[in-house]
């Protein structure tokens, strides 16, 4: 009599850990819905979902007040990044000229990023060894306490850029972004106008205040 075969079960192969970098790029499309650029550094696609205006820190701690408790900002170095609507970075040219700031914006040191754009992508929050550096005057954001100490020291790992007010994953980022829409809107909402005259604002006196600084020449 021929003993029958047992069937022969097939053990799945243990699945490789995503990296770092992949769980990264796996937060932030799927946990987000944000488009990422192909490719490493990480990089997030800018003019999809938001729009950036990337300013120096002492400025953009002062207009940190006109963003939303969910508005995103993040931290470079000495640079700070603000998540504003997508669309903002096409209508800055023609808003600052309105604001009357439009023969000063080529000195403000105010950059806009949109379509076609991109910015580093942070760390995901709470999963790597960066922290946001401490800034005076930020703020608490919600479920975020607010930094402590003074503007202008540097931060963990210069040059890295970190979340300063991450985004949370489940929430409609796009509601809580600064937009032209919400010029004279009731309540709190984020407003553009309001955002970028406060913030070329501070631009201008971080410009005045470095030029002040600037050693004489004699010849």
């Amino acid at each position: 009599m021929v003993g029958t075969v047992p069937p022969v079960t097939t053990v799945p192969s243990p699945r490789r850990p995503l990296d770092p970098d992949d769980r990264r790029r796996h937060w932030y499309e799927n946990e987000l819905g944000w488009r990422t650029v192909p490719g490493e550094p990480l990089r997030l696609v800018t003019g999809l979902r938001f729009d950036v205006l990337d300013v120096p820190v002492e400025a953009g701690v002062a207009a940190l007040w006109r963003l939303g408790p969910g508005s995103p900002v993040a931290v470079r170095g000495d640079r700070m990044r603000l998540l504003v609507a997508a669309g903002s970075a096409e209508e800055l040219p023609g808003l600052l000229d309105w604001l009357e700031w439009g023969a000063l914006a080529p000195a403000l040191d105010l950059v806009a990023l949109g379509e076609g754009g991109h910015m580093e992508a942070p760390p995901v929050p709470g999963t790597g060894p960066v922290k946001a550096p401490p800034l005076a005057g930020a703020g608490p954001a919600k479920g975020h306490p607010g930094p402590s100490i003074p503007v202008g020291r540097p931060g963990p790992v210069q040059g890295a850029a970190v979340w300063l007010r991450p985004p949370e994953p489940g929430c409609e980022v796009e509601a809580s972004l600064p937009t032209l829409s919400a010029v004279g809107g009731a309540g709190d909402a984020p407003d553009l106008v309001r955002l970028v005259d406060t913030v070329a604002t501070q631009c201008h006196r971080v410009r005045l205040r470095r030029s002040c600084a600037q050693p004489l020449a004699f010849s």
